[in-house]
């Protein structure tokens, strides 16, 4: 996948309305609410390219052609599409589920052929290039293949957001509704339409940020809730992770370069009821079942096993040759296949991190230790070889905010200290701890060639910081202390790296806080004298850090920190 920009190029708009249908039963108010809503994009949310097609240019042929012109060369990687539908829906029942088709102007309900298959457009929307496709179909009809919706309450950066590929999609109703054309807060406007332009003018802002995700919630609670209202909006993701931002020049007024690791935590607008997709049998939640009981331990070893195995097959040496080229685009597109084969592994890696307990702590270990043991050396370049450490810091990662989110220190330590064979000594053994930060910061300036890191002191931070913040919120729903969280898992790495390496850690986003004038108060001062203050029973030293002894704690900092006040980053 190619590198994205926390901003948009350009925004492009597809919005139809069909009030008069060749065949179909006439609509009241269908091209109004699709001027209304080209109006809005246009005047309000810098919307330079909105094509309309309206009553009888809203053929089928007009639209899919419209539609697949966002494929030909209108639109690059950093750009935005948002897609408007205001007229009928269909459903077939078939055997296999619903199908959903939209009704163009020229559409006979009773010819199919005639109609425009719903899952046609989002086949073709991979052909677009654009990184973030909203679609807004104030019609009823099934057969929505949605992934899933964020939860009630889930936070995400809004950065990542805007860097993450999503393609969405808002629905009035579902199969068997019947869309309200008429009533709602706006007159002259569908229920559907009419809240959703309150949502997006402002009703739906979190911190003054609109996103579709909040827009979707809005949305949902207000159009089930109307009076006048038959219809329950139906929404979520058909793939990615990302969000559509309606006002991202709000970013631009955080990414100054006095400021340039500031960012907006945004937290998905509640609602009462969630409109969400989920698989009973996830992962996750087969994980959280394996680990509530000890008669399950096998079990749970076994998943770990095999997701491990699953992780080793998709990042094998013919997926990652180590002799290939340099390039940035080579970089990205290595670090996203990377984290795709961790999309499973990573949030059972946190839940042990968070539920383990003394009867876990192999299997916590093992996927670190089965993925170091081929993290060894050979021949290559030195970027790739290196590269080959990020699953192992992931999971490090990921274990080690689960662990630290229930203070269950010994969970990381134990992970940290996984037994390795020395790959520079036969019959000698190492540790994870001592292996994987030194291969990752040699390999840190790579990080920078990412848009927007190539002014960050410390890009693989940065980058994880960003990347875990949404499984951390899925998983252990840390909301707002995500980055206090992520501040003390850094420090407490760094400085048991220090201890068994005599000084040296490496340093994370709490080096340039600990040099910066801007922050009230340091990371590590404050972990500093907290541990002071709780001697041999502060907890990560009470679970085994530091040797258990707050004497190795203090012989750590004595040499750790001169070389932290020594930076001269701000």
């Amino acid at each position: 996948m190619n590198p994205t920009k926390p901003s948009y190029d350009k925004s492009h708009a597809l919005v139809i309305g069909i009030n008069q249908y060749s065949s179909a039963s006439p609509l009241l108010y269908a091209v109004n609410d699709a001027n209304a809503v080209a109006d809005t994009l246009e005047r309000n949310l810098g919307f330079e390219s909105v094509i309309r097609l309206l009553d009888l240019d809203a053929t089928r042929e007009n639209i899919h052609r419209e539609f697949l012109r966002f494929a030909s060369d209108n639109t690059n990687i950093d750009d935005r599409l948002f897609i408007f539908f205001a007229g009928h829906g269909h459903t077939e029942r078939t055997r296999r589920g619903d199908v959903g088709y939209l009704v163009p102007y020229d559409g006979i309900i009773d010819d199919l052929s005639s109609l425009l298959r719903w899952d046609t457009l989002t086949r073709d929307a991979e052909l677009i290039a654009a990184k973030h496709i909203l679609f807004i179909m104030d019609a009823c009809y099934g057969g929505l293949a949605i992934t899933r919706s964020l939860k009630s309450g889930a936070s995400r950066f809004l950065k990542d957001m805007l860097q993450r590929h999503a393609r969405q999609v808002l629905s009035a109703g579902k199969a068997d509704e019947l869309v309200s054309d008429s009533g709602g807060p706006r007159s002259g406007h569908s229920i559907f339409t009419g809240h959703f332009l309150d949502a997006i003018t402002g009703a739906a802002a979190a911190n003054g940020i609109i996103t579709a995700n909040g827009v979707m919630a809005y949305v949902y609670q207000h159009v089930g809730t109307d009076p006048d209202s038959t219809q329950t909006p139906h929404y979520g993701y058909l793939n990615g992770d990302g969000d559509f931002v309606f006002n991202p020049s709000v970013v631009a007024d955080i990414d100054t370069s006095d400021a340039k690791d500031v960012d907006v935590l945004i937290s998905i607008p509640g609602s009462e009821q969630v409109s969400q997709v989920t698989e009973s049998s996830s992962i996750v939640e087969v994980a959280k079942s394996f680990l509530a009981t000890p008669e399950t331990r096998i079990k749970l070893h076994d998943l770990v096993a095999g997701l491990t195995r699953s992780v080793m097959a998709q990042t094998s040496s013919e997926s990652f040759p180590v002799q290939g080229k340099w390039s940035e685009s080579e970089f990205a597109d290595r670090l996203d296949k990377y984290n795709k084969a961790l999309d499973e592994l990573r949030p059972v890696q946190m839940l042990l991190g968070f539920w383990g307990t003394n009867a876990h702590m192999e299997v916590i270990a093992l996927p670190a230790k089965r993925l170091s043991e081929r993290a060894n050396l050979e021949s290559g370049l030195r970027v790739w070889l290196g590269l080959r450490w990020y699953p192992v810091l992931m999971l490090l990662y990921s274990c080690g905010l689960g662990a630290l989110a229930s203070q269950k220190y010994a969970n990381i330590l134990a992970l940290l200290h996984a037994k390795l064979p020395d790959p520079r000594q036969r019959q000698a053994t190492t540790t994870v701890i001592q292996s994987v930060f030194g291969e990752i910061t040699e390999i840190a300036d790579a990080f920078k060639s990412l848009p927007g890191h190539e002014r960050q002191y410390v890009p693989v931070s940065e980058y994880l910081f960003k990347h875990l913040q949404p499984t951390a919120d899925d998983v252990l729903f840390v909301g707002g202390d995500y980055e206090n969280l992520f501040d003390r898992l850094e420090l407490l790495l760094s400085l048991e790296c220090a201890f068994v390496e005599g000084g040296w850690g490496p340093i994370g986003r709490f080096g340039w806080k600990h040099s910066s004038r801007r922050i009230s108060s340091s990371p590590l001062d404050a972990m500093i004298a907290e541990a002071e203050s709780g001697g041999d029973r502060w907890p990560p030293i009470r679970e085994g850090f530091f040797g258990g002894s707050i004497g190795n704690f203090q012989r750590t900092v004595a040499a750790y920190k001169p070389m932290i006040d020594k930076l001269s980053w701000w």
